[in-house]
């Protein structure tokens, strides 16, 4: 399968790694982005050609599957222009940034007649995660009630903005619970506490989202991202007879100097290494077989519209509706 990829930041060049080096029947066959340097450097791990636009390289007759990495609000035009091309994309999350251009992609997608776009929700590949989709799939806890997630990074750049707790951090939780649980989102309402004194003062952190399902289950989400300690992410769903809880990722337990410790992951690539890994294996996998069989566009709208209302929630105070259509037989 010969992939082209759209923009070579950090998540592109880790990709391009992936898919050059540990992803069985992939091969990079061209790269593009802003940064002509960037994209030249980019290429020269996996031997391939830098196309000058985006376009360019949608277009190209020898890419065959495109990635987007490329920056978040960019991200809807260039998988419409994959779609418009017949050609399957894996674009990273968001899917987009404003729900409207999601109803655009849904609509060119469905018109076209054949799913062509993955969502790169890598949480849906994560060992610990598929342990529990089992247990609540085959009713080892009764119906789920409740759940609890917290989503804690040790420190944010000056960048980093009130916004981004829910469209660039809680959005994971948004698309891994809505898979876990089955059902769409009704409501979100984001609660704030005390901010931390080692934020930048124009951030408000922690966040509190309290979100409610369809069917009346009640999730919160803290999401601390200047929690100083290390990458922690936890998850709890508590049934009526039962819970189950996402495992620590694997360390050894040392015991010395009087205590017993072990060792917490620092960042998100260390402890999603393998799901990473796994994602981009299962999509280049049914792409030889059919067509994407992941997180679909339907999955990255709906995210993009709770986490929408959970931006309003936050800046209002009120508890927001989520508005999601039905959802289109297309997608069933």
């Amino acid at each position: 399968m010969k992939i082209g990829l759209i923009g070579t930041g950090w998540i592109g060049e880790e990709h391009v790694r992936r898919l050059a080096g540990s992803v069985a029947g992939a091969e990079v066959t061209a790269v593009s982005d802003i940064d002509p340097e960037r994209a030249a450097a980019v290429a020269s791990l996996a031997g391939a050609r830098v196309i000058g636009s985006a376009e360019e390289l949608i277009a190209d007759p020898e890419v065959q599957a495109v990635v987007v990495t490329s920056w978040g609000p960019a991200h809807a035009e260039q998988v419409l222009a994959c779609i418009a091309a017949g050609k399957p994309v894996f674009c990273e999350k968001p899917l987009t940034t404003e729900a409207a251009d999601g109803l655009r992609i849904l609509e060119a997608e469905q018109a076209h007649g054949k799913r062509l776009v993955q969502v790169g929700f890598m949480r849906r590949y994560d060992a610990g995660y598929r342990a529990i989709k089992a247990v609540l799939d085959e009713g080892g806890i009764g119906a789920p009630l409740m759940a609890h997630c917290a989503h804690r990074n040790p420190t944010q750049p000056e960048s980093y903005h009130s916004d981004k707790p829910m469209v660039d951090t809680a959005v994971h939780e948004v698309d891994v619970l809505r898979w876990l649980l089955g059902e769409e989102f009704a409501s979100v309402q984001v609660v704030v506490p005390r901010s931390t004194s080692k934020r930048f003062p124009h951030l408000v952190d922690p966040q509190i989202l309290l979100l409610e399902t369809a069917s009346g289950a009640r999730v919160d989400v803290e999401v601390f991202v200047n929690c100083q300690y290390g990458y922690d992410i936890q998850c709890e769903i508590v049934g009526e007879t039962g819970a189950v809880r996402l495992p620590d990722p694997a360390a050894p337990l040392v015991r010395a100097a009087g205590r017993a410790s072990y060792e917490i992951v620092q960042d998100f690539p260390s402890r999603f290494a393998d799901a990473f890994d796994t994602e981009l294996q299962e999509w280049v996998d049914s792409l030889r077989s059919g067509e994407p069989a992941g997180p679909s566009a339907w999955d990255g709208y709906a995210a993009t519209v709770v986490t929408n209302a959970a931006v309003e929630a936050r800046r209002t105070g009120a508890v927001v509706p989520v508005d999601l259509p039905e959802r289109p037989a297309f997608y069933k």
